[in-house]
């Protein structure tokens, strides 16, 4: 078996580089009774995944906007300035979302709480041509949940199988399990795929966190007059997040990636493009500007309802040239 590649995990994790499996055996409690119940939560360092927004806004009942602003922050996943985001948290690192009761979200919570202490990792093996997902010990010296005097008489050995069907995890996984990969092959391709455009990292974000302008920016007129969309999917990706989140991932394929994932309207491509080329430069200048001063998710001016990005027109266009 080839070397594992878990580089991509967070700089200050206190995993445990060690590749688990469903199968690997654990005996864990974590109930008011334990003393260091919330201790996690008062020192908080939770990344969020896709899917953890949508079911955290949906509880908190916010749009995606309002959510990313008032309780996450963005870091930086990689080199290329992926932008990722955590669970903020106030001066004391303490989670907002926090209680004396304990989570106040907890049927919601994210993906990464549920399965503390361990975690789910994408590995990716050097000689290996698909990806596969493991799993890894988190050990923090606050947490008793392992010591047999905090355990409860129900409390038994079970797998990491079981714990995780215990936890409700599977769920998040399958919803967040293409953004890992997008994360993956971005990583494994390297310099084949070069450095990703601020454009196409605001999209990134956008159509990964922000669902909420992600659907305006699908609904805007430019964008249908260049994507082939059918009118079960229209209705589909308005009503139901979780199949927003899925055309997300489809679409950044091909941005990303120049995957056909979506189909073009050639012709409308081609006018767009020619009509637009013009001011692609100074625009793509003006941004360049904007992102070195403003928030690097992305331009709210240049990804506003209406607008179609130019640098897609201009990729697609060329694409359709070729097609010819």
């Amino acid at each position: 078996m080839g070397k594992a590649d878990v580089s991509h995990l967070p700089y200050e994790s206190a995993f445990v580089p060690e590749i688990l499996t469903e199968d690997h055996k654990i005996k864990f409690a974590c109930h008011p009774g334990v003393s260091c119940f919330n201790a996690c939560c008062k020192q908080a360092d939770v990344m969020l995944a896709p899917y953890d927004v949508i079911r955290l806004k949906q509880h908190l009942n916010l749009t995606s906007d309002e959510f990313l602003k008032q309780y996450t922050v963005p870091w930086e996943m990689d080199g290329d300035g992926i932008i990722g985001i955590k669970l903020k948290t106030n001066e004391d690192k303490h989670c907002l979302l926090m209680t004396e009761k304990g989570c106040s979200v907890y049927d919601d919570r994210p993906s990464a709480c549920r399965y503390y202490p361990f975690g789910l990792m994408g590995v990716k093996h050097t000689e290996a041509k698909t990806d596969e997902q493991n799993y890894f010990r988190i050990e923090e010296e606050h947490c008793k949940g392992h010591e047999k005097e905090n355990f409860l008489p129900e409390t038994k050995e079970i797998t990491l199988g079981e714990y995780r069907k215990t936890q409700g995890v599977a769920e998040f996984d399958q919803y967040n399990l293409d953004w890992i990969r997008l994360m993956l092959k971005k990583k494994s391709a390297g310099p084949s795929v070069g450095t990703p455009s601020t454009e196409s990292l605001q999209v990134l974000f956008m159509a990964t966190y922000d669902l909420d302008r992600f659907k305006r920016f699908i609904l805007s007129p430019n964008f249908q007059a260049v994507y082939n969309l059918d009118a079960t999917l229209l209705e589909e990706i308005q009503t139901n997040d979780i199949e927003l989140l899925k055309f997300g991932y489809r679409f950044l394929r091909q941005v990303l990636f120049g995957e056909k994932t979506i189909d073009t309207k050639g012709e409308a491509v081609a006018k767009r493009a020619e009509e637009r080329q013009d001011i692609w430069k100074a625009r793509h200048e003006a941004e360049m500007e904007y992102a070195s001063l403003n928030d690097p998710r992305y331009d709210p001016e240049v990804m506003g309802d209406e607008v179609m990005r130019d640098d897609m027109l201009k990729e697609q266009a060329e694409a359709a040239k070729k097609e010819k």
